[in-house]
């Protein structure tokens, strides 16, 4: 699939398996250019020039991978219904990256904002942006959200019925981190001691939290299988981060369309992200939404 490619960009003597074993090696064991360049019969430079030029076919001829929301639309909404998610069409959230020096100030990062499924895949990735920007400041910025909010592209199929009746447009999930807006459902925010949660609002809280683990899983997955992804990087190879990160994610997608990972593989899951809760106001179209969904949940557990 890559072989004519690779070698249409590479002005070396090295054969197109040869910098697609280079490259791969790279990602898989986070080898420097003069371990990979001694492995495969390369300078330094060279293994550098092969890595960025096979990283690049890869996403050029490969990239189909990383998406397929409208093509397999079907699929994902089916995942979803297996744990009760209604028309839910998928899983938002955000991974950091540590950034070393100065450039983005201390223990700064860039952030990968990513969309998955519910067996893990990735179906939009927008990623590269500095730690200086809020994920609410972010997601209004991708073409995610202007799919969403201006083309009417995404998430515009039909309402489905709820066991009480109501009806229960697309929408996907977001961490606390974003707003919740009528197309993408937060959780419910504690209350204080003087105000309990509803058990509704319990219900849901937990269904959201299990279903965030899938971004998690999913980040975890690509950390562990490109043992690249897990330095801390320099900050004089900013740049070039999230072109990789997005070279992970198509390969991670690859992988699964064909057999070599599973959707169950759960090796590479990590902790938590911690980022800040959005303390703007909720939608009010979002809030009914969201209300309609926690009480099937409720309905549906009391149910089983």
């Amino acid at each position: 699939m890559l072989s004519d490619s690779i070698s249409s960009v590479l002005s070396l003597p090295i054969s197109s398996d040869y910098a697609l074993g280079a490259a791969i090696y790279r990602l898989a064991h986070n080898g420097s250019f003069s371990i990979v360049g001694k492995r495969f019969g390369l300078s330094s430079n060279d293994a550098c020039r092969v890595f960025y030029a096979v990283c690049k076919v890869i996403c050029d001829q490969l990239g189909g991978y990383l998406g397929g929301f409208r093509s397999e639309l079907g699929r994902i909404l089916v995942g979803f219904e297996r744990i009760s998610l209604i028309n839910c069409c998928g899983v938002l959230g955000v991974e950091k990256f540590p950034i070393e020096g100065e450039i983005l100030g201390k223990d700064g990062f860039l952030m990968v904002q990513a969309l998955v499924d519910c067996d893990g895949r990735f179906l939009d990735v927008s990623a590269g942006w500095p730690s200086t920007f809020d994920p609410d400041s972010i997601l209004r910025q991708t073409r995610l959200f202007l799919s969403v909010e201006e083309s009417k592209e995404l998430l515009n199929g039909p309402e489905v019925e709820l066991i009480d009746g109501n009806l229960m447009p697309q929408y996907i999930l977001g961490d606390s981190c974003y707003p919740c807006l009528p197309w993408l459902l937060t959780p419910f925010v504690s209350r204080g001691e003087a105000e309990d949660s509803t058990s509704s609002e319990k219900e849901f809280n937990e269904v959201h939290k299990r279903a965030m683990e899938l971004v998690r899983m999913a980040f975890g997955r690509v950390r562990a299988n490109w043992k690249l992804l897990n330095r801390r990087w320099k900050e004089e190879f900013v740049e070039f981060l999230p072109f990789i990160v997005i070279t992970a994610c198509v390969l991670n997608n690859f992988l699964m369309k064909h057999g070599e990972i599973s959707s169950d593989d759960d090796s590479g899951c990590v902790r938590e992200q911690d980022m800040p809760v959005y303390d703007g106001e909720v939608d009010e179209g979002a809030a009914r939404i969201r209300d309609l969904l926690a009480l099937h949940l409720s309905q549906v557990k009391q149910d089983n």
